[in-house]
Order: C-alpha cells, then sequence, then structure tokens
C-alpha cells in the first residue's frame, strides 16, 4: 500500500480539515460579533452625548425620542420619576443648564441590551442659584424595533 492512504488516514484527514473548517468559521463569527459589538457600543455612546445636548438645550422633542415609554428615572436626589415625569422637569422654567458632560464611559453590549456606566458633570442654575454637580450614573438601553432607548436610568453624587 505504498504511495497511498489507509482508509484510517484518510478518515483522520478528513475529521482533520473539518476541525480546521469550523474552528476558523467559529473564529471569523467571533471577530464579527466583536465588530458588531463595537459597533453598537459607538451609537449607544453617541446616544448618551445625544441626551446631554437635548437635555441642555431643554429639547424634550429629542429626549422623547431617546427614552423608552417605560423608562425608569432615579435622579441624584434619589427622586423616581417616569418618563413623563422626566420630561416635565426638564421642561422647569427654573432649571438652566449650562452644560452636562459625560467622561470615562463605558459600555456593555448583551445582545439588544447595553449598560452604560461613568461619569457626568453638570453645571447651570436653578432658581438663580448656580450649581455644579459630579456624579456616577448607569444606564440600561434596549433595542425596540431596530432603534436603541433607554429604560433605566441611575445617577449618584460623588464628590468633585
Amino acid at each position: 500500500m505504498s504511495g497511498s492512504f489507509s482508509s484510517i488516514e484518510m478518515e483522520s484527514n478528513m475529521k482533520l480539515t473539518i476541525a480546521m473548517i469550523l474552528l476558523v468559521s467559529c473564529a471569523l463569527a467571533v471577530a464579527q460579533d466583536e465588530q458588531n459589538a463595537a459597533y453598537i457600543r459607538t451609537k449607544v455612546l453617541a446616544l448618551e452625548n445625544a441626551w446631554n445636548l437635548a437635555e441642555e438645550h431643554k429639547d424634550v422633542k429629542a429626549l422623547d425620542g431617546l427614552l423608552a415609554s417605560s423608562l425608569v428615572y432615579i435622579d441624584y436626589d434619589g427622586t423616581l420619576m417616569n418618563k413623563a415625569q422626566f420630561l416635565t422637569s426638564v421642561r422647569t422654567p427654573s432649571l438652566h443648564p449650562e452644560q452636562i458632560v459625560n467622561e470615562s464611559m463605558t459600555a456593555s453590549v448583551y445582545g439588544d441590551t447595553v449598560v452604560v456606566t461613568g461619569v457626568y458633570h453638570d453645571k447651570g442654575a436653578q432658581s438663580g442659584k448656580a450649581y455644579f454637580r459630579r456624579g456616577r450614573f448607569t444606564d440600561t438601553w434596549v433595542r425596540q424595533n431596530g432603534e436603541w432607548a433607554c429604560v433605566a436610568s441611575q445617577s449618584t453624587l460623588i464628590s468633585h
């Protein structure tokens, strides 16, 4: 049988070839999943920044598009609000936000859910009195009908 493969050698080579194909396929799938997760993280972090700008400009229409109808919002002082209450708080005439900035944001993707954590700086005036707040936040975003919406937001003040 010299010069030819035995059926055992051919079967072994076939199994090795199949294993290599599966390994390469899995590696490609993992790479594609990571690329998709990176895109989702970038998208949701951009939405976080859009939220800040909308809140600074009291753009309730833009905020309405970013927030799920079922939003649960826990403010830095422990106030619990639903979406309507949060949007009303943004419209408060005595509130004049000047700047809301996030830093140190991370986004973790879990399928159609993204959890964002970070630090925010918020300054402005309320009832004529200047304020500056710094806090940590956690926002949970869910993809609904192909669009990302924040379903839960919580912030906690930290020292300056």
